[in-house]
């Protein structure tokens, strides 16, 4: 097997720079992701130089190669998708430069990924949170300030683990939202669609005391059009502290808070809907999914719940 000589050894190493600073003028890629690529061009680069090949001779059969190494070194379907996607757009760039007749990368498809299950959280998690949120709302001995933010998140968690919203859509409800006579809300959401979701009683309420308790403290916050105002841009709560006061609340529940976050609760809603009975294009509608694709990745709870009506109701179960 003929190996490589210096001086294409040389042009290759010039041309991974001429990609590389292509990369960084044209796309702005950040030093990280350069820093990724050269090690990713690398390690290519160094299979073929075993097989005796350097990219300008690289074979459609050469790529698929290295890939199966890849495989065989252990490295997950996310890593060689990443490491894959780097190679293409070298041979892309030889091939728009002229330097390559063909492009040997343009035929191969990445390995497939399996779409990661949500993160959920149980009942009695979300109980937990619920719990800890309520503490020190209704005890005057407590700062106003202190009082307002467990308020505050005590109403943000019940509307969410009540309707799953997104919490783009719930940090913006408006004050209207609490005044409606029908315990049900109107969402507008992704690409401007509308839908209702029902409210639950232990929501409104909460979104009843909260605005008790603005208004007595911060009347002069009482005139704003925000369910949730701030001194913001928008005039309302911004998601990202939302998020923040969810972490903080977490650790104070004595729950992981890498583990919880606005998106988690939002899993838990239509996780916990499905659990306990609910039909998959319902929740697909309550949480305003597009496509019913994109709510089957709660599927795993339907086959749970499927394997334990099997289990518990089927007679030859019990034998």
């Amino acid at each position: 097997m003929p190996i490589p000589s210096s001086d294409s050894l040389i042009l290759v190493d010039r041309l991974a720079r001429l990609f590389l600073d292509m990369i960084a003028a044209e796309r702005g890629a950040a030093r990280n992701t350069l820093d990724a690529y050269e090690r990713d061009l690398a390690d290519y680069c160094d299979f073929l130089e075993i097989r005796g090949q350097e990219p300008m001779t690289a074979t459609t059969a050469s790529v698929r190669a290295w890939l199966d190494d890849l495989a065989a070194r252990g490295f997950k379907a996310t890593s060689t998708a990443r490491r894959l996607s780097c190679v293409r757009q070298f041979h892309r760039f030889l091939y728009v430069e002229g330097r390559r007749p063909e492009d040997p990368a343009a035929v191969i498809e990445g390995p497939r990924r399996g779409r990661p299950l949500p993160k959920i959280l149980s009942v009695a998690e979300v109980d937990k949170l619920l719990a800890t949120a309520r503490e020190g709302m209704d005890d005057p001995a407590r700062p106003a300030s202190e009082r307002l933010q467990a308020a505050r998140l005590t109403a943000l968690l019940e509307i969410l683990y009540a309707t799953g919203l997104r919490v783009s859509e719930l940090v913006s409800l408006p004050r209207s939202a609490a005044r409606a006579k029908e315990p049900m809300l109107t969402i507008k959401g992704k690409g401007g669609r509308e839908r209702l979701v029902p409210l639950s009683e232990p929501a409104r309420a909460a979104m009843q005391g909260w605005l008790a308790l603005l208004g007595e403290l911060r009347p002069g916050l009482s005139n704003t059009p925000w369910l949730f105002p701030a001194d913001s841009e928008s005039g309302h709560l911004p998601r990202q502290v939302f998020a923040r006061e969810l972490k903080w609340l977490a650790g104070a529940a004595g729950l992981r808070a890498d583990l919880v976050s606005p998106h988690v609760l939002r899993h838990a809603f239509a996780s916990h809907l499905l659990q306990n009975g609910a039909d998959l294009r319902v929740v697909q509608e309550l949480l305003g999914h597009a496509d019913v694709s994109t709510t089957q990745i709660y599927t795993h709870v339907l086959d749970e719940r499927t394997k334990a009506m099997v289990r518990d109701l089927h007679p030859l179960s019990r034998r």
